[in-house]
């Protein structure tokens, strides 16, 4: 396997990172396992999930015991590390990683009853359909209770008195939502009188805003739209919430085929980028022809949406490449992963 995290760098090196002002940076994982919370977020469909599971797998290797939460989502992380479908019980998925997809409402719950202390009260409050469609209705309440859920992980103790988890990745919802999601802890800040919610919000927030034990990671893919929303979503969290943004991590990268040059000339000729001409080239030279044109033209994107994405935000980055074989599955994961724990990566 390392020899594929090698190649991935080696293939991207001649035409791809001296022109975007990339290069080879310190790999992220010495950087992350020092962490205690990562907050993974970026645009839906730019993989979080799976950059979520290779952090995880990449900090396992290193021997620490790693927390995967997800918000309440379409469950796919089962895929990604090969396991049984992960739901609101906390599993184990293989050694050294955990994960949980949280239910608000059971959230809610098993927060009540950390709480109130007394499970028939408890279940007197939170079971009751009115109370229920209250807390529903109340703005916020369920982004807390998901995040809230995520935060209190870092803050088990196992039987030998150490955590019960060195890291916590949150794999958050997609840019608004997670942006929404971040801003709960400081609202409550500012509206909560004293007591145990506002007390755990004041240290859910200590924790985010600590440079030292949490941070943000941003996932985008090197095309316009999500490069475009992660600008827009690290602004925001740079000017809103003072919470560190560690890297922005580049998914899905192509190794260039083409020079310069070969790119300018297939990219010139339009009639090989309608729909007509993908539908009527059968196989052969005429396919091939298309195929290469639609590539290049790919790879003109990709270059340029780095280029900006790079003149725009200071923050480190880093890149990982394409699956062509392996996406959302193990085998993949893997692969990331090794990109990632390497010790020299593609990145700026």
């Amino acid at each position: 396997m390392a020899s594929r995290a090698k190649n991935f760098l080696k293939k991207l090196e001649p035409s791809l990172l001296p022109f975007v002002g990339a290069g080879r940076v310190d790999g992220p994982m010495p950087e992350l396992e020092k962490r205690r919370f990562l907050f993974v977020t970026g645009k839906g469909g730019v993989g979080k999930t799976t950059v979520s599971a290779a952090i995880a797998t990449a900090l396992a290797a290193r021997g620490k015991r790693v927390l995967i939460a997800m918000a309440h989502t379409k469950e796919r992380l089962s895929a990604v590390l090969g396991t049984k479908p992960i739901g609101e019980e906390l599993v184990q998925c293989s050694p050294g990683i955990w994960a949980v997809n949280i239910d608000p409402q059971v959230a809610l719950y098993e927060y009540g009853l950390l709480v109130i202390k007394v499970k028939a009260l408890t279940n007197a409050v939170f079971r009751n359909e009115y109370i229920s469609a209250f807390l529903r209705a109340v703005p916020g309440m369920y982004e807390w209770a998901m995040l809230g859920k995520a935060w209190f992980h870092t803050t088990e103790v196992a039987h030998d008195g150490r955590p019960r988890f060195d890291v916590v990745i949150f794999d958050a919802p997609a840019t608004g939502h997670g942006l929404d999601m971040l801003r709960v802890p400081k609202v409550i800040l500012d509206v909560a009188p004293p007591g145990v919610l506002r007390r755990d919000a004041e240290r859910a927030v200590g924790l985010f805003r600590d440079p030292t034990r949490s941070g943000i990671l941003v996932v985008t893919l090197p095309e316009e739209m999500p490069v475009t929303e992660t600008i827009e979503l690290v602004n925001a969290v740079e000017t809103e919430l003072s919470m560190p943004v560690l890297r922005i991590i580049i998914n899905g990268i192509f190794p260039p085929l083409f020079s310069d040059g070969e790119r300018a000339t297939l990219g010139a000729r339009r009639e090989l980028l309608t729909l007509d001409a993908a539908e009527s080239a059968s196989a052969g030279v005429d396919a091939a022809v298309v195929a290469a044109a639609r590539r290049a033209v790919r790879e003109n994107v990709q270059r340029e949406s780095i280029r900006r994405l790079i003149a725009t935000r200071p923050e480190s980055m880093a890149m990982l490449p394409f699956l062509f074989d392996d996406a959302s599955t193990r085998a993949g994961t893997d692969l990331l992963a090794e990109v990632l724990g390497a010790p020299v990566i593609a990145g700026r």
